[in-house]
């Protein structure tokens, strides 16, 4: 009979010295929503380091392509782009077939949400939403509009940079990410309170999309490259042996 090797072991901790504090008070909703008691750490469970799983039959011909998926005839505002990357874990494997979820601003910095109230138009030929299935070496790609900065309540006269929203399910529920994407050369990165809550530069710089131009479209579209990496995995013990690593 032929071994089957289980990837389904608990994932690594998460290294909280790369992570925001939880309480930041440059960031001022965080004083409202930071726990005031430690965090318990516990065991994964089951259902914690297995699925969700997706296929492609759940997802349509345009979620990719949001020039497209919400077009009412015309196309949208604002500079055409290209997101691509891959998915990998801590220990430089792909993540294959697993969902990543985008949302952003359009170009003007207006979000398609009845609660956003900046100035900025809605665009009637962007939504502003997208979602596509990594392959079988973790790679996605996107085509959409550069989004623009918009104003929030933080300070006075505090702009959020360019930024996508991502969602990154990966290979079991405590593997989720949930994240933004800055681009290349923004000078609002640095003032950002958000932003500055990550305590290591070089977690911050991971943040940022590189200009791919090789990945552009001539006379078209420019590229920009966003790799992003998830929880690893332990490997399964088969017979009290190490195997598959």
């Amino acid at each position: 009979m032929r071994n089957i090797i289980r990837r389904d072991g608990e994932f690594f901790q998460r290294d909280r010295d790369l992570q925001p504090q939880a309480y930041t008070p440059i960031y001022k909703t965080s004083v409202a929503r930071s726990p005031r008691h430690a965090l318990l750490s516990i065991d994964n469970s089951l259902s914690e380091i297995t699925g969700p799983m997706f296929n492609h039959n759940e997802l349509g011909p345009l979620d990719h392509d949001m020039l497209k998926n919400y077009a009412k005839g015309g196309d949208p505002i604002g500079e055409r782009i290209i997101v691509h990357g891959r998915v990998l874990d801590e220990n430089g494997r792909p993540v294959p077939n697993t969902l990543v979820e985008v949302w952003q601003a359009n170009a003007g910095g207006r979000y398609r949400h009845r609660n956003d109230s900046y100035l900025a138009p809605i665009d009637p030929n962007f939504g502003g939403c997208g979602r596509c299935l990594t392959d079988e070496d973790g790679y996605y790609f996107f085509r959409t509009v550069k989004p623009g900065a918009y104003p929030w309540r933080n300070y006075v006269n505090s702009w959020r940079p360019a930024h996508i929203h991502f969602s990154i399910f990966g290979s079991g529920f405590a593997q989720r990410l949930i994240t933004q994407m800055y681009f290349e050369g923004d000078p609002l990165i640095a003032k950002c309170p958000i932003v500055n809550t990550v305590p290591d530069r070089e977690a911050t710089a991971r943040l940022v999309a590189p200009l791919d131009v090789n990945a552009g479209v001539p006379m078209d579209m420019l590229a920009y490259k966003f790799d992003i990496v998830l929880r690893g995995r332990r490997s399964t013990l088969f017979e009290n042996r190490l195997e598959g690593n």
